[in-house]
């Protein structure tokens, strides 16, 4: 038994690269299936990719924010956040100044850069190097000296460079400056995940990787109808219906084994590619992405089981007797009520978790991905009897139309698979898009900020003189309006205050942008009135009492208090909304009024009302930050601020949706070749009795058109139905996002459309009436 069964295996195998186009036939599946391969060890690979970069981060962190400083040695070094970002890419800098022999040197660097140089990593370079980066080059002007190593990156497209700083030791304050004795930070223990968060995450896989499944079962059904005249051909000589499966199996096993390879190989590929693409800010280097052994060994499993199951049940639908294969007759009406029980049992499995949110615990992952499995499969089992049904009602029309009705009428389950991939892809894209726009109010909040009168704001160093650095970005192109401010803290005490408030100076139109003032001129001081939340200062206006500027609450910088005696005059003023939003309390003083030294105890503030209708007027207002204090800290305010970890899934969602259209456009082009190839004597034979090229060619577009819309359109409505169910199951009300469903809906049929005229070229080679040659 075993033998004749390991016999049949073979010669089924043999099947699949021999006769009139053997190789061929077995290519195009070993292509199909590869595809599909290669995106599954993709996957398999990112959790590995993640945990890569992740360490690569951990291991050069620097600034720590711990309020535990060490001392000074020949150990420590002192780094300054220097980052700045450019045309929307985020540039990570440091300057470092080392405080002795053996300061820690950051991964990825050899030696420190001396004064006027900077190490940088190889993105950036080529970006300083280039025209493109000409306005950067002016923010970071020092001599390139060396290039970051792989170690001291997060990716290859990474923008990073590291500099010499100097007497950075004063400006230590451990939220933008600290000493180190060490990269990388201890690992914190990271606050558990949101239900939904994780829910976004189960649905995006599950969503992404059902078209993949569908693309790999398609593929291996390359060549049916051929394969199905040779099994009828074993018939003739003798075989059983048993025999004839297995060798069916065989020979699906063959195309599936060689699908793994191609598969290996593009995803060799792929991987080394990966090394120089950047996909929404994401770049990861090709040793990230290596499958996990166990989930490798899973897909390389799966894949010839899948390929031997799919093959077996298409079989069921296909008599095929010793006299030819029934199919070449008018098939049998399909049935409905078995194809409805998928999409039932998927709303069934997530029945149970309605309105759960995120407040009843942890939704069951299983069920999730069960559910919308079933769902999205569902579209592949509804999506032939929609195809029979409508073109069973189509009639007469143009020459064209009718060969393509005909062809549909008698096939319409090939035309049906060569969508279906499409069709599951739109679904889950339409519903994963309902739920990402339902939740984005829970993280999404409004700042505080007023854009209507600041967009930028710049932090400087208290060494900066504020109103020569004001005078500079007034005169820098695309800024309409200046606000600065000398901002601190003031104190009973000169250490460990028991009463504090704050301090602001500026010009009088400046104030007159945070409070209600009675009159101003320079010389003035304003204690502060009606500000929410700010009890302190009308204990502390006292006029004669003597207060301290940036009074000391540890060891950081002691010595830096300034002594400020209240005057007389001392006025009230009536607190206003600031640009940021809040209510600004304590004392404001003009220039004037500023004791001797008070200055450097505090630190400045600049905010900006910027003309964003200026080319690069961001730039440049970053430029002359950089140019005004190595160390500011220039911020580009936004109406709303999204959590982190809702933003790195949405990222992930799009990466995941380019890679799937990658392999929707790559998967239906060989499709629609393999179909071409099968039909070449058909399409010879058509323009040898006179047949119009460019009726044959409608043709074919009628025959992709017809079920690419019938398609679609079943994707919207499971793709609705899905994202609704999420939205329930997120205790989120149900909307539908027209604008997303339209989108996806446009940018599945922009897909078949680009593959269709691709596919054309190798129509038109075909039809050529030397296509019946026949030796």
């Amino acid at each position: 038994m075993t033998r004749q069964w390991l016999r049949d295996l073979r010669m089924g195998a043999s099947f699949a690269f021999t006769g009139r186009g053997g190789w061929a036939r077995a290519v195009l599946t070993g292509v199909g299936v590869g595809l599909g391969v290669a995106l599954l060890l993709l996957t398999t690979a990112i959790p590995n990719a993640l945990d890569a970069r992740h360490e690569r981060s951990e291991a050069r962190v620097d600034i720590t924010y711990s309020p535990v400083v060490p001392p000074k040695s020949d150990r420590t070094l002192v780094v300054a956040n220097v980052d700045t970002s450019y045309h929307d890419e985020d540039v990570r800098g440091r300057e470092l100044e080392a405080e002795g022999a053996r300061a820690p040197l950051p991964p990825g660097v050899d030696r420190f850069p001396a004064p006027g140089e900077m190490v940088v990593s190889p993105a950036l370079k080529r970006l300083l190097e280039s025209d493109e980066g000409a306005l950067l080059r002016e923010r970071l002007p020092d001599r390139i000296t060396g290039t970051i190593g792989d170690e001291g990156l997060v990716g290859p497209a990474e923008l990073a460079f590291y500099r010499d700083g100097q007497d950075l030791a004063e400006h230590i304050d451990t939220s933008y400056v600290t000493r180190i004795d060490h990269f990388g930070g201890e690992r914190q223990p990271s606050e558990p995940w949101d239900p939904v968060l994780i829910l976004l995450i189960v649905v995006l896989f599950a969503v992404l990787l059902t078209p993949v499944g569908v693309f790999i079962a398609a593929a291996v059904r390359f060549g049916g109808e051929r394969r199905d005249r040779r099994l009828a051909a074993l018939r003739l000589v003798g075989s059983d219906s048993r025999m004839t499966r297995r060798v069916a199996a065989g020979e699906a096993l063959a195309g599936s084994a060689l699908g793994l390879v191609f598969g290996a190989v593009f995803f060799l590929l792929g991987r080394e590619l990966a090394g120089s693409l950047e996909a929404f800010g994401i770049s990861v280097f090709p040793d990230y992405l290596n499958p996990s052994p166990a989930l490798a060994a899973l897909v390389a499993l799966a894949v010839p089981l899948a390929a031997v199951l799919v093959t077996l049940l298409a079989l069921r639908g296909v008599v095929i007797e010793p006299l030819g294969v029934v199919r070449t007759a008018k098939p049998a009406r399909r049935r409905l009520w078995w194809r409805l029980l998928l999409p039932l049992a998927g709303l069934a499995a997530l029945y149970p978790m309605m309105g759960q949110g995120r407040d009843n615990g942890d939704f069951n992952e299983y069920l999730v991905v069960g559910g919308v499995v079933l769902l999205l499969v569902g579209v592949t089992a509804l999506l032939p009897w929609l195809v029979e049904r409508f073109v069973a009602r189509l009639g007469a029309g143009a020459v064209s139309w009718q060969l393509a009705v005909r062809r549909l009428q008698l096939s319409s389950g090939t035309a049906a698979r060569t969508v279906n991939g499409i069709a599951v892809a739109v679904a889950g894209a339409i519903a994963l898009q309902m739920l990402f726009t339902g939740v984005e109010s829970d993280y999404t909040e409004p700042t505080s900020v007023d854009l209507t009168r600041a967009q930028m704001q710049v932090r400087l160093t208290s060494d900066v003189a504020v109103p020569s650095a004001a005078e500079r970005f007034r005169r820098t192109e695309g800024v309409r309006n200046v606000a600065a401010y000398s901002e601190g803290g003031l104190g009973d005490r000169p250490q460990d205050p028991e009463h504090t408030t704050q301090v602001t100076v500026a010009d009088c139109a400046a104030l007159r942008e945070v409070a209600v003032l009675p009159s101003c001129r320079d010389g003035d001081a304003f204690a502060v009135t009606g500000a929410e939340y700010d009890t302190e200062t009308p204990l502390l206006a006292k006029p004669g009492r003597t207060l301290y500027l940036d009074p000391s609450y540890d060891t950081l910088a002691p010595g830096r208090e300034v002594p400020w005696t209240l005057p007389k005059g001392l006025k009230q003023a009536e607190s206003r909304t600031d640009m940021t939003g809040s209510e600004r309390g304590g004392f404001l003083l003009t220039p004037g009024a500023l004791p001797e030294g008070g200055a450097r105890a505090l630190t400045g503030q600049v905010y900006l009302a910027v003309d964003f209708s200026v080319p690069d007027a961001a730039e440049k207002v970053r430029n002359t930050a950089a140019a005004v204090d190595p160390l500011a800290y220039p911020m580009t305010w936004s109406a709303v601020d999204r959590t982190d970890r809702y933003d790195s899934i949405r990222t992930g969602l799009l990466v995941g949706a380019a890679c799937v259209l990658a392999l929707i456009g790559a998967s239906l082009l060989v499709s629609q070749l393999e179909q071409l190839r099968e039909r070449r004597k058909l399409l010879s034979a058509l323009v040898a009795f006179g047949t119009r090229r460019r009726t044959l060619s409608l043709s074919v577009l009628w025959q992709t058109a017809i079920p690419i819309a019938l398609g679609l359109v079943l994707a919207a409505a499971v793709g609705m139905t899905l994202g609704a169910v999420l939205l329930r199951l997120a205790a989120t009300p149900v909307a539908v996002d027209w604008a997303s469903v339209l989108t996806m809906t446009g940018t599945g049929a922009g897909v078949v459309l680009v593959v269709t005229l691709l596919s054309l070229p190798p129509l038109w080679r075909l039809m050529r009436p030397e296509g019946l040659r026949t030796e």
